[in-house]
């Protein structure tokens, strides 16, 4: 029986070579696989890098946000060929992806829309694979004081500290509070938890004279504001 031989990257055509192609055609020409063949650098016994990144992006419906939410341990159990070494990267380009993106929702920090904190907070939180609880502290321009994060991985009442919320807003002489959080199943409809914490926090801040202004459910592409929908 004949031993089955890879065609390696560099065996491939030079304009099908995810280097030489950049470097030729510029980086606008390269699809998401390709650029994840270069982050990965090489393929398995049986596939070369292009191919092993088209399967890995075909495993996440050729989706940057799904691949986003991608754990070390899945991409190694899921994909022959992706070792420790490849998963490592792959999650670190994920995150300097993320991180590039926080940065620019920095350039509009005024707030004039449900929109506008959807824009700030789903580069943080939009494809995390777990829950976290933000608040947007604001002025009386409705400018974002502060980004405080208040809890990571689950949405109760026990995790929400509504006077150490109310004792940070008084540090920053915050005017009004955004609460923000992700619901990574994608299911942007408020649960019973969401709504019993929107209404104690927006019964503390009517107290202190901090009102809640909104409360903005983020998933991937899509938010769901209460303040537009008249439940607060």
């Amino acid at each position: 029986m004949a031993q089955y031989s890879k065609l390696s990257i560099k065996e491939l055509a030079a304009e099908d070579r995810p280097r030489e192609k950049l470097l030729q055609k510029g980086i606008s020409s390269l699809s998401d696989a390709e650029l994840l063949a270069i982050l990965i650098g090489s393929g398995s016994a049986k596939e070369s890098a292009v191919d092993l990144a088209r399967k890995i992006m075909a495993g996440y419906q050729n989706n940057l946000n799904q691949l986003g939410k991608a754990e070390i341990s899945q991409l190694i159990n899921n994909f022959h060929g992706v070792g420790q070494a490849k998963a490592v990267c792959i999650v670190a380009a994920m995150e300097l992806g993320r991180r590039r993106r926080l940065e620019e929702s920095l350039i509009s920090p005024h707030i004039k829309s449900s929109n506008d904190a959807f824009e700030i907070m789903n580069p943080i939180i939009g494809d995390l694979p777990h829950e976290e609880f933000w608040i947007l502290m604001l002025n009386r321009s409705n400018k974002v004081l502060l980004r405080y994060n208040v809890s990571k991985g689950g949405m109760t009442g026990t995790v929400i500290d509504v006077r150490m919320i109310m004792k940070r807003a008084l540090e920053v002489r915050a005017s009004s509070l955004i609460l923000v959080h992700n619901h990574p199943s994608g299911n942007k409809q408020p649960s019973d938890a969401d709504i019993k914490i929107t209404k104690r926090l927006n019964e503390a801040g009517k107290i202190m004279d901090i009102p809640v202004i909104d409360h903005v459910i983020v998933t991937d592409n899509s938010y769901f504001s209460f303040a537009d929908e008249g439940i607060i």
